[in-house]
């Protein structure tokens, strides 16, 4: 049971932690989904379904694969997360443990078509991914434990490779770390510390970036040794952006994936026996049945030819086209093999936007949010592992006129009271009474250093920009 080719611990851990990850992501989720896309929430899904329904006729259920075709109201959205939790559960238990990670990967997977633009990130396809691979994982499984450490080698290298080929200034001039703690989308306490930190360390931390995700993850394909270099580095790499940045549980499940870099005799030392041999008792993962084999290889092989392919086009800048083009998307839609590219620009300047309503159009008061930043001495808090996805999608509105879309329909539904929406903020000063119009200011914070702050208490400081083009006003 000590060898050094064996995944027997290795596997029935990340199934407990895997569980742990399921349950926190859809946790979070319950409280936001009916303001996010509920009948009265900014983007209703049932909207979506229409639309695809004209758009594709049958092949909606290819283009959109969730259950939500099935029923698509508030006590379905609401029915759904808490199911996700439920069987996270039962999967943490060990009841059922295959038949729990199907369910959890149809769900999420279902919730991240069905939430467009709010489950559109790289952690939601990086959950997806890594729970569909749990479907076939089982100790013995060479091929499922060889995508897991592809799975990590490809978050981590397209990550670096997105940072070059996007010729972004901030990295290719080794400045990137010296504004991205205060232009993150989410700041908590531990970036505005790492934001004093002399100049010279933050450019060589860029580019000690740079070659962590380049260079080390090759390392994952090498010997015993290497593997475990390789993920020490990860791990540690991991760590420092968690106590510098607010990435819900995106880091945890890429600390998670490292635990494939080692083998059992590795974890062993690293668990009290007691938990080891808990673990082992648990016999949670059965040999696959020869019905379920070729399934695991036919999908690693759909897997390896997908994200290879995506890998070349990021580096090359040529998209597929036609039907090879369509052939991808389609797998893609499934989420079995996804593009990473973890901030391969790096802001330089952090625009806020503050909403204002108005009763009578002379007197203007502030909207405040929970976590995004406001006023000046708002505590910077750590939100770990919950994803705020309002306040987290408000920080890209001013980067991209893709984002005004759903940005105008957040707008409205202040103007309608919605209850599920105001309920995500930290203060609606109107509660009672609709306002008649909503205007949008922009400005510029950036963190105060060491003495504004003794002297003001302020962790920001601002500058009027003036009204947000191109809302800078909106009414019924």
């Amino acid at each position: 049971m000590q060898q050094e080719n064996t995944y027997e611990l290795v596997s029935a851990l990340f199934i407990k932690l895997l569980a742990l990850v399921y349950f926190v992501a859809f946790a979070s989720l319950s409280g936001q989904i009916i303001a996010l896309i509920g009948q009265d929430g900014i983007l209703p899904v049932t909207e979506l379904l229409e639309y695809a329904t004209d758009q594709f006729g049958w092949k909606r259920f290819l283009a959109y694969p969730t259950i939500f075709w099935i029923s698509a109201g508030d006590t379905a959205l609401t029915a759904a997360t808490w199911l996700g939790c439920a069987f996270s559960v039962l999967l943490f238990i060990n009841y059922k443990t295959r038949f729990s990670l199907v369910v959890l990967y149809l769900l999420y997977l279902s919730l991240f078509h069905a939430s467009q633009t709010f489950l559109n990130f790289q952690w939601d396809y990086l959950l997806i991914e890594a729970g569909f691979l749990a479907i076939f994982l089982t100790p013995n499984s060479r091929i499922i434990i060889f995508l897991y450490r592809w799975l990590l080698f490809r978050l981590r290298f397209m990550s670096g490779l997105s940072k070059i080929v996007s010729n972004d200034p901030g990295w290719a001039g080794l400045s990137a770390l010296t504004v991205y703690f205060e232009t993150q989308p989410l700041p908590h306490i531990g970036a505005w510390y790492a934001h004093q930190l002399p100049e010279w360390i933050l450019i060589l931390a860029t580019a000690a970036t740079l070659v962590i995700e380049l260079a080390v993850p090759f390392m994952m394909f090498m010997s015993r040794k290497y593997r475990f270099i390789a993920a020490w580095i990860t791990i540690i790499m991991q760590l420092l952006i968690i106590i510098t940045s607010n990435h819900n549980w995106f880091n945890i499940l890429t600390l998670i994936l490292c635990l494939f870099l080692f083998d059992d005799k590795a974890i062993r030392r690293a668990l009290p026996v007691s938990l080891s041999n808990w673990l082992l008792d648990q016999k949670q993962l059965s040999s696959i049945t020869s019905l379920l084999r070729l399934p695991s290889y036919v999908f690693a092989s759909i897997i390896l030819v997908t994200s290879s392919i995506q890998i070349w086009e990021m580096a090359s800048g040529i998209r597929m086209t036609g039907n090879s083009g369509r052939v991808l998307d389609y797998i893609q839609r499934w989420s079995l093999a996804n593009p990473y590219h973890v901030f391969p620009t790096v802001n330089q300047q952090r625009i806020e936007l503050i909403i204002e309503g108005t009763a009578d159009g002379r007197t203007w008061l502030p909207y405040t949010f929970k976590y995004k930043p406001g006023e000046l001495n708002k505590p910077l808090t750590v939100v770990i592992p919950h994803q705020p996805r309002l306040d987290w999608m408000v920080w890209f509105v001013p980067l991209n006129p893709i984002f005004e879309n759903w940005f105008e329909s957040f707008l409205f539904t202040l103007l309608d009271n919605s209850p599920s929406v105001t309920a995500l903020l930290e203060h609606n000063p109107f509660p009672n009474t609709p306002p008649v119009a909503i205007r949008v200011q922009a400005f510029e914070y950036r963190f105060t250093n060491f003495d504004e702050h003794e002297v003001s208490g302020n962790w920001w400081k601002s500058r009027y920009l003036g009204p947000f083009d191109p809302l800078p006003l909106v009414t019924r």
